[in-house]
């Protein structure tokens, strides 16, 4: 049976040691954004939260978009290393490394010059937005620090390491937790900061994080071994990173516009139903986060046997990886199937969230299988240097079928939050086929990096 679906075992198991690390790495920090949620509710209150919470979604959009060069890095990077071609691997590492600085200088740049300005499409009270500018005011100044940690942990998965991040993710977010409850309450020679604390907290870590890949890229003979002549950027190098990268930033801003047309959308509802969809949404973002594990083990494997002159692996490696996804994606349904309630009951207790965000949870769950596809199939496509087609199968998805899907259900069937998992399965029934037939075809394998 195995043999039949192109699986195999020894790949198997490279997939599996490679995405554990990294599923373990993506839980820290999904756990220390809860313990952050819970420590500014408890010991500030609820608008230093809302505050937070405003300050962390347009850093993260800004991240999730503008951080997209590392797609290309990766595949350049596991490229050259199945090829054992070095000096171009510390050349692309350099050079995007000096991407990611200048990007977060620039971001970083702009929102402290129009932070009001960014933060006027919320109608928040007087007291959140002084809380929001607070947070703001600092948080920003660590965007630097994010954009290499984030660079550094996509050179080191580029070569196959996916321990170290997670080391240093671990060492950094016990920082920001053991910060927070110095900072914002007050403790020993520190004083009470309130939400300041918890910016100044949230910072640093974000320095310790920085200084920690910086010391094993730069000064740690490694597989990954920057000098000081990579940083200078080369037109030879940069465009073809930029080539493999700007489809990957398309494709997220694409995802975040859509995000925040789905939650106009839903926000015409009623506010149980709101409430209901913001916790349906986490329950999914829990559900696949192995997958991505699994996604990003794909992108490095395929990369490497493209860069060894084995296409047949590399292939494998995708069907392999993505037989990981699907398994993980029926656990999950037949999870979310048996124990719904135990699903929701850690969001809210509230009889009518509840009621109303079972059968959009049971939607949920027939959807897992397609969605892990997706998502796996992503990444293995993405390794092989093929981020064109991600960005035109997502953004088809997205815009001819999810978003006005959704929209015609809401607003002319009356169908509530139900409509958001309706419009997901068509979306995906449709397009896993579509990114199936695209890997199946193996145009990606003469792809040139």
């Amino acid at each position: 049976m195995i043999k039949k679906l192109n699986i195999d075992k020894a790949i198997m198991l490279s997939v599996v040691s490679l995405a554990l690390p990294a599923i373990a790495e993506m839980a820290l920090h999904t756990a220390v954004g809860v313990a952050d949620t819970i420590m500014i509710s408890r010991l500030i209150n609820k608008e230093a939260l809302a505050g937070s919470g405003f300050v962390n979604q347009i850093v993260f959009m800004l991240v999730f978009i503008f951080s997209s060069f590392n797609t290309g890095a990766v595949a350049m990077v596991a490229r050259s290393f199945g090829e054992k071609n070095y000096k171009k691997l510390n050349e692309i590492a350099g050079q995007n490394f000096s991407v990611n600085i200048i990007i977060g200088l620039v971001i970083m740049l702009f929102a402290l010059i129009f932070s009001k300005e960014i933060f006027s499409i919320y109608d928040m009270e007087q007291v959140v937005i002084d809380y929001t500018h607070t947070y703001f005011n600092i948080i920003v100044y660590g965007l630097v620090f994010l954009f290499v940690s984030f660079a550094g942990a996509a050179l080191l998965r580029g070569v196959g390491d996916t321990k170290t991040p997670l080391y240093i993710a671990l060492l950094a977010n016990v920082l920001n937790i053991i910060g927070n409850y110095i900072l914002i309450t007050g403790f020993w020679i520190f004083p009470e900061m309130g939400i300041a604390g918890a910016a100044l907290s949230t910072t640093f870590s974000r320095l310790v994080s920085a200084a920690l890949f910086v010391y094993i890229l730069f000064f740690k003979k490694y597989l990954v071994h920057i000098r000081s002549k990579d940083l200078y950027i080369k037109k030879s190098v940069i465009s073809p990173l930029w080539k493999f990268s700007y489809p990957g930033a398309i494709e997220q801003a694409l995802m975040q516009i859509s995000f925040v047309i789905i939650g106009v959308v839903i926000s015409s509802l009623d506010t149980v139903s709101e409430a209901a969809f913001r916790i349906l949404i986490n329950i999914e973002s829990l559900s696949f986060m192995p997958a991505v594990g699994i996604s990003l083990a794909a992108a490095t494997l395929v990369g490497k046997a493209l860069g060894e002159k084995d296409a047949d692996r590399a292939l494998k490696t995708g069907y392999t990886a993505a037989f990981l996804g699907v398994l993980w994606g029926i656990f999950m349904s037949v999870i979310l199937v048996l124990f719904p309630r135990q699903m929701i009951l850690p969001f809210t207790a509230e009889a009518s969230l509840i009621a109303i965000s079972l059968v959009p949870l049971l939607l949920l769950a027939i959807n897992q299988p397609m969605l892990n596809y997706m998502i796996v199939m992503s990444g293995a496509l993405r390794g092989a240097g093929d981020t064109r087609s991600v960005m035109v199968i997502t953004a088809l998805r997205i815009w001819t079928l999810f978003v006005p899907i959704t929209y015609v259900l809401v607003h002319f069937y009356g169908k509530g939050i139900i409509s958001v998992w309706i419009a997901e399965i068509i979306s995906f029934i449709v397009f896993c086929v579509i990114i199936h037939l695209r890997f199946a075809g193996k145009k990606w394998a003469r792809i040139e990096i």
